[in-house]
């Protein structure tokens, strides 16, 4: 009797508007793990490989959604994966695309293209999750290796992976970072979800906040660290501007209609 041949889930990678930097992250996670290769078949990933198939049961995208002939393939994309993956803070939060959102629309395109900014569609960026249901993020800009080969083998496995929900002033602690208020700097590790390996405030630099805001933020106690400091809160909105700008524009847009506090 002939042992059945086990069939290897199919992966495909995705990338919108981005700057592809996360799926460059993979590559190098699978050079370094290569047994990952052995139980997966990667049917599309044009980073790595010219082979395109469309039959696949996990999707992992890059990048936010900017234009409105994005949503067609998004919505083609749900439907063909069993489990999509937001890979990267474009694609989780928006990301560095949402600052334009700042600004209007047709003043960014000029400012872009020129005489020849109607030849091109664009629209307010946003997280991947604002057009499909998402079944997991992998926060970060650019995404941990080791959080990719966690969530891949958890997937494989049959599990949920969860990135972590507790600041990253407690990934600080851990690692005996010396704080960044410390060094008279401003830091989003308050309200910041861990998972990085703290690398910035590592390195003597604040939190940018790539990989979200915790579900829970104590905004409280970031204002007391201010206060301690001698700093306001209009230092830490600055920061946010970079990653958070999707979040923090819906935010303040909830709090004007009376949704929020």
């Amino acid at each position: 009797m002939e042992t059945p041949v086990a069939v290897k889930p199919k992966i495909a990678f995705f990338d919108f508007t981005s700057c592809e930097g996360c799926q460059l992250t993979v590559v190098d996670s699978l050079a370094d793990h290569i047994e990952l290769l052995s139980v997966v078949e990667i049917v599309q990933f044009r980073e790595a490989m010219s082979e395109r198939g469309e039959d696949y049961q996990i999707a992992f995208i890059e990048g936010s959604c900017t234009r409105p002939s994005d949503e067609p393939r998004l919505k083609a994309i749900r439907e063909q994966a069993d489990i999509v993956v937001a890979l990267g803070a474009c694609a989780h939060l928006g990301g560095i695309n949402s600052i334009r959102n700042r600004q209007p629309l047709q003043d960014v395109r000029a400012y872009v293209y020129g005489e020849e900014a109607e030849l091109f569609e664009t629209y307010p960026a946003r997280p991947i999750s604002a057009v499909i249901d998402v079944d997991v993020s992998i926060p970060g800009c650019p995404i941990n290796p080791r959080e990719f080969v966690q969530t891949v083998k958890m997937l494989l496995q049959g599990r949920q992976p969860e990135p972590p929900d507790y600041p990253l002033c407690i990934e600080c602690k851990s690692l005996e970072n010396v704080c960044v208020y410390l060094r008279g700097k401003t830091c989003l590790g308050p309200i910041t979800r861990a998972g990085c390996d703290a690398i910035c405030p590592a390195y003597g630099d604040g939190c940018e906040g790539c990989r979200g805001i915790i579900s829970n933020p104590n905004y409280e106690a970031m204002k007391a660290v201010l206060d301690w400091h001698g700093l306001d809160m209009a230092e830490v909105e600055a920061k946010t501007t970079m990653f958070l700008t999707y979040q923090t524009m819906n935010m303040d847009e909830k709090k004007e209609n009376g949704h929020g506090h």
